[in-house]
């Protein structure tokens, strides 16, 4: 959607200072929004409904503060799972999932399956939660948990800088 190609898949710099925009405060109007990127109000609307559209956006949320909300334990938890086949971890992967207190998931390299984010109200709570609900998903082997002890940055800003050509 560059000016020179409308059709074009490509990122132009309005579309990249719209995606940091955004992700910096999504509350923006589009009139506020286009002054932010020098656009008019229109290719700037039309401009965000093609990052919807081609899915560089795939949502607007709220960020909400854990702790007030009593969530004061952040654990990180390396789940390792029994690997006799590839198909096996499907039904591990469709439990975890389902579980609220589970924000983030990842396979990943090295020791263990997978990396879980898991946030709870407290030691006590995530004692239950990995005796009671971890241990008990399909195909796990064993659990290792390590706890946040403070964050020095938590942001879910993706970086942009590669893109500016």
């Amino acid at each position: 959607m560059s000016s020179e190609d409308p059709s074009s898949d490509a990122l132009d710099r309005h579309h990249i200072a719209i995606l940091a925009a955004l992700q910096a405060d999504a509350r923006l109007s589009n009139a506020e929004l286009a002054q932010r990127i020098g656009l008019s109000a229109a290719p700037t609307w039309r401009r965000v409904k093609w990052l919807e559209d081609r899915g560089y956006i795939t949502g607007y949320r709220a960020e909400i503060d854990r702790r007030k909300l009593g969530l004061g334990v952040l654990a990180f938890v390396r789940l390792d799972a029994e690997r006799s086949a590839g198909a096996a971890t499907k039904p591990l992967e469709d439990a975890i999932r389902r579980l609220p207190e589970v924000i983030a998931c990842h396979y990943i390299s090295g020791t263990g399956t997978f990396e879980l984010q898991v946030m709870v109200t407290d030691l006590d709570a995530f004692s239950r939660f990995s005796i009671d609900t971890l241990l008990n998903l399909p195909n796990v082997k064993d659990i290792h948990t390590s706890f946040s002890l403070g964050e020095v940055k938590a942001s879910g800003m993706l970086p942009l800088g590669h893109l500016v050509g």
